[in-house]
């Protein structure tokens, strides 16, 4: 026993303690006691000619902004990163080769476009971008996109064209005229994107990326993936179809494989399921031993050489009729200046394509920054994404973002800088220029199996439904929102409905805040909430009010109703059953030898006063207790009076909120001065000096509402209500009639 109470004073002893002694505190002795620090005096105009000042600083800050290589490169550690590059830069440039190829069909444009698009933007990134682990290219989800866009401005059906002079000959398809009419719409809508990119790095908008939050970024890739398995099952099966684009387009294209499902090519069936299974086991393996592994094992390069060399020994094309990637023109395409007149059509689209890319490159590279201890700048991350899309259009590229695949690659193979990445686009240069021919019998089937495997991680984002049901059921409902909107109405308005239910989620959170009646928790000046806690205790006469949100002209009326609702005294009610209580004492007045008879409604009980002489009335029902007797409900004479309120203050604790508009004010002072009628007198506190300068900027101390009713914490604003009624001799109380 002994050993206890030792045990607990010693535990006393060590424990930290908190005094202090001081006056009651409210805004007005703060502010005639505390000594503000003075505003900045400058002009707009000095201000602009000190932004806009040139020195060698400023110059050398700019210069270090734009071009980030020049802050790591001439301190590149070469014993000591160069070999790690190297490895990694060959290692993502095995995986980006095949699939530069394979996301070109994404993009409906033929494949070597996809090999300039793994080129281009990968050696400008090196020198513009802040990340030094992702890896920028071609990426499913927005070659997704940008295929929609192509295949709704240049369909097949523009393109079908009658043989010779034969009138009686069915239409061919042009391949070649719509290729080349798509893959202008697609430089045309990089363009523009990467225009819209710079503009939003420029004017600092990086935090635009803030509105796609992560499930709706995980159910719309998750919907994505959906939509390029769907488009790769024609591959698969080499049955030809057309490609939808628009609401519905992933029904459509389901439909469109099933009606030509007899047809299909078993030898390029055959030879897809083998590169799905090969490919399957290899990423497993990657993923089980990636510790063991020094590399991964390259199965998409693998994939490429074996079944390009079946293609080409078994003459499969000829022989079996199995669809192949065809002509690849050896060079690279001189420059060329965008088809500008598609531009109208496309600029909705584009901005679809620049957020979601945006979205996509920062996301990943602030998760490899955080993992290896430096900073991106999302501002210059735009600026970058923006210069490779828009420099790189010149090049006949189509818009590119980082890739999750590749960039784990990039950073699991030991990569320490952008150096690994501009040597993987330097071994897709040699392919383009030297070797490219060699990948012509490539089946298409192949390209469709490396796509389809390597959206086996965005399929494991089904495994967030079960964790968001657990933790949070509105960012649940974003998820599936945006999920299902993508899949039925496709990405682009799947994206804009997402975004807009994300932005009405906040809306309703501001909406619906959690309000409660706080109390004091015995000898120490902490308020919580009265029905959570035990310990918590309410002070007779004082309501202490809490809403965890701002006061704004959204949610300024459910305050006020909140208010009244949770304290239990409502202003209105209480006039009424004063003006109810001064006419029976006219009645009584007038007519002494009859009593009136009162029913007082006491939430659902009927309770019976008798009205009696003045000179009894004060007597009998002081403190709001009245004789308790029967009373005839039909009778003329009876009157339902509301019950009498023992309330004289209110506190409304505004710690969480940190805005008012002018509507949130007035309604403010407007429930202040309805108390006040009532003899309720309603104080504020724990309100932050930036919500007390827009409240003086609102004009709100004027009239009924002073400094002096403005209190830094709730104990302050209680200890004060509980002074002023103690010290009101005969201060009219609303519990006597």
């Amino acid at each position: 026993m002994e050993q206890e109470e030792t045990a607990a004073r010693e535990d006393a002893d060590s424990q930290l303690m908190y005094r202090i002694e001081r006056p009651v505190y409210d805004e007005a002795f703060i502010r005639t006691h505390l000594v503000n620090r003075k505003e900045n005096s400058t002009t707009i105009r000095q201000r602009l000619a000190e932004k806009f000042q040139c020195s060698s600083k400023k110059a050398k800050a700019a210069a270090l902004s734009f071009l980030p290589i020049l802050t790591w490169l001439p301190s590149y550690p070469v014993k000591q990163y160069l070999l790690s590059d190297v490895v990694s830069g060959l290692s993502t440039g095995v995986v980006q080769l095949p699939q530069g190829l394979a996301y070109a069909m994404l993009a409906a444009v033929p494949p070597v476009y996809g090999l300039y698009s793994s080129f281009y933007p990968v050696l400008l990134y090196t020198f513009f971008g802040t990340s030094r682990h992702i890896s920028v290219g071609t990426f499913a989800v927005i070659s997704l996109m940008i295929g929609g866009v192509v295949v709704r401005e240049a369909p097949d059906s523009m393109f079908y064209v009658l043989p010779g002079n034969g009138t009686n000959m069915s239409a061919v398809l042009d391949v070649e005229a719509r290729d080349a009419r798509r893959v202008q719409v697609a430089v045309v809508l990089t363009t523009l994107v990467g225009i819209i990119q710079i503009v939003f790095g420029l004017l600092r908008f990086g935090f635009v990326a803030i509105y796609l939050t992560e499930p709706l970024v995980r159910g719309f890739t998750t919907a994505a993936a959906f939509h390029v398995v769907i488009s790769q099952l024609k591959y698969l099966l080499g049955v030809e179809t057309q490609r939808f684009s628009g609401p519905l387009s992933a029904v459509y294209s389901v439909k469109a494989v099933l009606s030509k499902i007899t047809t299909t090519n078993v030898t390029t069936l055959l030879l897809g399921l083998s590169c799905l299974v090969f490919l399957y086991v290899i990423k497993h393996l990657n993923e089980r031993y990636k510790k063991k592994l020094p590399i991964p094992i390259p199965g998409e390069i693998i994939v490429v050489i074996v079944s390009t060399g079946v293609s080409y020994g078994l003459s499969l094309s000829d022989d079996y009729s199995v669809a192949i990637v065809g002509k690849i023109p050896t060079g690279l395409l001189p420059p060329a200046a965008p088809l500008f007149s598609l531009l109208p059509s496309l600029v909705t689209d584009s901005f679809a394509v620049a957020i979601v890319g945006f979205s996509m490159g920062i996301s990943l590279a602030k998760i490899f920054a955080l993992k290896h201890g430096y900073s991106v700048d999302g501002n210059q991350e735009l600026i970058a994404l923006g210069l490779c899309n828009f420099i790189s259009s010149f090049f006949q590229t189509f818009a590119i973002t980082c890739s999750m695949s590749r960039s784990l690659v990039q950073e699991s193979t030991g990569g320490k800088t952008q150096i690994a990445g501009l040597l993987a686009s330097l071994m897709v240069l040699l392919v383009v220029v030297a070797i490219g021919f060699v990948f012509q019998p490539l089946p298409q089937t192949a390209l469709a199996a490396i796509i389809m495997v390597n959206l086996l991680g965005m399929f494991k984002q089904f495994r967030d439904i079960p964790s968001l049901w657990r933790t949070s059921k509105i960012e649940l409902a974003i998820w599936l929102v945006a999920y299902v909107a993508s899949l039925l109405l496709g990405l682009d308005y799947g994206l804009l409905v997402a975004i807009s239910f994300t932005i009405l989620t906040v809306i309703y959170r501001t909406q619906s805040p959690k309000s409660s009646i706080l109390g004091h928790v015995s000898s120490t000046g902490l308020y919580y909430d009265v029905d959570d806690y035990e310990e918590a205790a309410e002070y007779e006469g004082i309501k202490v009010f809490h809403s965890n949100s701002s006061i704004y002209f959204a949610n300024s009326d459910l305050y006020v109703n909140t208010l009244k609702e949770k304290t239990g005294v409502n202003p209105v009610h209480i006039q009424a059953v004063r003006k109810a209580q001064k006419k029976l004492k006219e009645k009584t007045n007038s007519n002494h030898s009859s009593p009136l008879k009162v029913c007082a409604k006491y939430k659902d009980e009927a309770v019976t006063h008798e009205v009696l002489p003045q000179n009894h009335m004060v007597e009998e029902q002081r403190n709001g207790q009245l004789g308790d007797r029967h009373c005839d409900l039909n009778s003329e004479e009876a009157v339902f009076l509301e019950p009498l309120n023992a309330v004289h203050s209110i506190v409304l604790d505004w710690t969480s909120a940190s805005f008012i508009d002018s509507v949130g004010a007035k309604a403010i002072k407007q429930v202040m001065k309805e108390y006040a009628a009532v003899d309720v007198r309603v104080v504020i506190a724990g309100c932050n000096r930036h919500l007390l300068s827009e409240l003086d900027s609102l004009q709100f101390f004027t009239g009924n509402a002073t400094t002096d009713m403005v209190f830094p914490t709730v104990h302050d604003a209680v200890l004060y209500c509980q002074h002023l009624h103690s010290c009101s001799p005969a201060a009219p109380t609303n519990e006597t009639v």
